[in-house]
């Protein structure tokens, strides 16, 4: 009877914008479904196990994963130097015991939580509101995604669209001039009905 052995885990570590995060990319699908971002630790043990495992060291302050990642935002009196590789380490033997990193059920969760906060637009704002998601969607998010972070549609109101900045992105200074330069920009240009774009972290 033969045996199917998995391939090794390979784990590497990329910068983000954020001076606080760093991405830990393995090749291993972690979570293929969408993200998620656990900023305090009683949500993470509630769907996380890895997470709450994180949580546990005193220098984790947040942990945000999405596909073939963890980006791991770190408290701040603390230097990568001492404790990348402990991360490091940490991460690759958890995911090579095939432990589940996030629980069943965390997507519905967080979907009926996002709907309960939606607010319901009606005549031109709802044509507004789905071109602006559309947008997020199409060219703002794989751009983000790749520094290790999210950005997530909140509301629209008289001309003021709110996003929530999660992961790597959270709390990044350079955040606030992609947002106030990128984002906005774009959004202006495409939809003229937009004034301004503000952030509200996740």
């Amino acid at each position: 009877m033969s045996t199917i052995t998995k391939g090794p885990v390979m784990l590497y570590t990329e910068q983000t914008p954020n001076p606080e995060s760093l991405k830990f990319v393995t090749n291993r699908m972690l979570y293929p479904h969408s993200t998620a971002d656990f900023r305090e630790e009683a949500l993470a043990q509630e769907w996380s196990p890895i997470a709450t495992a994180l949580f546990e060291l005193p220098y984790v302050k947040g942990v945000y994963i999405s596909q073939n990642y963890i980006t791991v935002t770190k408290e701040f009196n603390y230097g990568w130097e001492d404790i990348m590789l402990k991360l490091k380490e940490f991460i690759k033997d958890y995911v090579e015991s095939d432990k589940e990193i996030v629980k069943e059920g965390f997507q519905e969760a967080k979907e009926e939580i996002e709907k309960a906060h939606m607010e319901v637009y009606d005549g031109d704002d709802a044509a507004i509101v789905t071109k602006i998601k559309d947008l997020i969607e199409t060219y703002v998010k794989p751009a983000v995604e790749m520094d290790g972070g999210n950005i997530e549609f909140s509301a629209y109101k008289e001309g003021t669209v709110t996003v929530i900045m999660q992961g790597s992105c959270s709390g990044c200074p350079s955040s606030t001039v992609t947002l106030k330069a990128g984002i906005e920009g774009m959004l202006k240009r495409m939809v003229p009905e937009v004034k301004e774009v503000v952030a509200e972290m996740g």
